[in-house]
């Protein structure tokens, strides 16, 4: 059958990249729908990009046969209509089942959270397929002699790469942060189907393809006009918002402010005003140039380094006891920062926040630190690149001669092998290794100092301190607990390199574990 097409060959090439960019920001904005509840790990990830490079292929497979079938333009610009119109769909179904998925994910229902991820993957089906069968429906159009045909079809598939390519970042880093998931949503089924109901009329104008402007219309009212509402219904939000990196929500509770980020597990930040200890990881980084060899001093930390800043609430811990010194916070979301500074009283005048990532910041970094805090763990959210022999190297090269490097490590009831590892491995750099675990919590402290030290200094420092009437409450209350709770520092554990860091390995396998043993309710902080 010969095809018919009318249209200009330089329109189909145009559309091809809109179809590319649309299919690129779509697996963008997917991630971002599903990563505001069920968080962004790699193994959330693998589902996302797996599920669709297996929609787009079997929409390779079908545009082929459907293009030899019916090779005609119409057809084909038919099909990127109902494609933009599935688009926008999407955010519609999806935000009363995600809705239900956040409820059940704050009370950790395994089930009904499954249910909901696999619906939404679902209904990404239909818009991917569809869109996969742009390009060979494309190159079908396209060619007039089979001698043209591998010319043809490279250039094809160059224009949707590039397509994709540009859809990428213009979801991530304009779309998403600008106006949000939901309209990106919109915005790509506006554009998409724009696009096509134009190559549509002016390949072959008929009445009847008008009707297609109210699908279009509709979907313009609600870029335009629509109102996602908040993305969860969490009780005592009071704000919520998306950036490049993040979903960011604060909570309100008993006059506590709260900062939670995409799915929700855990408490990145903490502040209540007239409050200075809540008892978990943000004091403890403190105490870690206390097991230096006894007396040492309050006044001998000079300044600090955070890599992983949030909200501040280590930065507020660190001025109550050392006072006005320098405070170097990195956060590589500066939205967080912007919370942090609104809800959480993140001024104070020593600290100066970095919006850059924390590895590139250190070593960037001009300062010596007495204390460098490492806050960016949280299996399954362990940024390799912090694990590594060549990190706590560079960590300890920016360490004053008494410093210390103090990392929060999250961990299993049963399983401690991720706190193994960093151990071995910053037992490859630093001379001495403390582990404590934090009661009631499963996090871990491991505190590596860069002289040779011992735990009896920890315990020497704290009856020093005790007996001085102007140190801080929140310092010796904070030394007692990281006495009472010190382990034995392991002896075996992997060490982590730039080249081999299977820290996902570890953390999946712990989350893989949980959920089939339907123990993951042991992990909620």
């Amino acid at each position: 059958m010969k095809s018919s097409n009318k249209l200009s060959p330089t329109y189909l090439l145009i559309t091809v990249f809109i179809s590319g960019l649309t299919s690129l920001g779509l697996e963008m904005a997917a991630s971002r729908l599903l990563g505001n509840v069920f968080g962004s790990s790699n193994l959330v990830w693998a589902s996302i990009i797996g599920l669709i490079l297996i929609y787009l292929t079997i929409g390779y497979w079908l545009g082929g046969k459907w293009a030899d079938n019916q090779p005609q333009a119409s057809v084909f610009y038919q099909i990127l209509i109902w494609t933009g119109i599935s688009i926008a769909v999407i955010p519609l179904v999806s935000r009363p089942v995600l809705s239900f998925a956040a409820d059940a994910f704050d009370q950790l229902q395994l089930g009904v959270m499954l249910g909901a991820f696999i619906s939404v993957l679902i209904l990404l089906l239909i818009p991917m397929i569809l869109l996969g069968t742009a390009s060979p429906f494309a190159i079908r159009l396209s060619i007039n002699d089979a001698g043209s045909s591998g010319k043809v079809s490279g250039k094809i598939y160059a224009i949707s790469t590039v397509g994709s390519f540009i859809g990428t970042f213009l979801s991530t880093l304009v779309l998403i942060p600008l106006i949000g998931t939901y309209r990106s949503f919109m915005f790509f089924a506006v554009l998409l189907c724009f696009v096509a109901l134009l190559g549509l009329l002016l390949q072959s104008y008929k009445p009847k393809y008008l009707f297609f402007l109210i699908p279009l219309l509709g979907m313009v009212l609600l870029l335009i006009l629509g109102k996602q509402g908040t993305i969860k219904a969490s009780e005592g939000q009071i704000y919520e918002a998306e950036s490049e990196y993040n979903y960011i929500q604060v909570l309100e509770s008993d006059g506590y402010y709260l900062l939670r980020l995409n799915e929700g597990q855990g408490i990145h930040s903490i502040y209540k005003p007239g409050v200075d200890n809540y008892y978990g990881p943000w004091e403890q980084f403190l105490v870690g140039p206390f097991f230096n060899a006894a007396p040492f001093n309050v006044g001998q930390v000079e300044s600090i380094a955070i890599i992983g800043l949030a909200a501040g609430t280590t930065a507020r811990a660190a001025s109550v006891i050392y006072g006005n010194i320098p405070i170097d916070g990195f956060e590589i979301d500066p939205k967080i920062i912007d919370v942090g500074r609104k809800y959480f009283n993140m001024n104070e005048p020593g600290l100066t926040a970095f919006a850059e990532d924390g590895r590139w910041g250190l070593a960037q970094s001009t300062r010596s630190y007495s204390i460098i805090a490492v806050d960016a763990y949280r299996p399954p959210y362990i940024p390799w690149h912090l694990t590594t022999k060549e990190f706590f190297q560079s960590a300890y090269d920016h360490l004053l001669p008494d410093g210390v490097v103090v990392i929060n490590v999250g961990r299993a009831p049963q399983d401690r092998r991720l706190i193994n590892d960093l151990t071995a491995t910053l037992k490859s750099v630093f001379p001495s290794v403390y582990v404590m675990d934090i009661p009631n919590t499963f996090n871990s402290m491991v505190y590596a100092t860069r002289l040779p030290t011992s735990k009896g200094n920890l315990l020497s420092n704290l009856v020093i301190l005790t007996s001085a009437s102007n140190t801080s409450h929140l310092l010796i209350d904070t030394m007692q607990v990281a006495a009472a709770n010190l382990q034995e520092t392991p002896t075996l554990g992997q060490v982590y390199t730039d080249d081999v860091a299977p820290v996902e390995w570890i953390t999946n396998d712990m989350v893989v574990r949980y959920l089939l043993t339907d123990n993951l309710s042991d992990l909620k902080e």
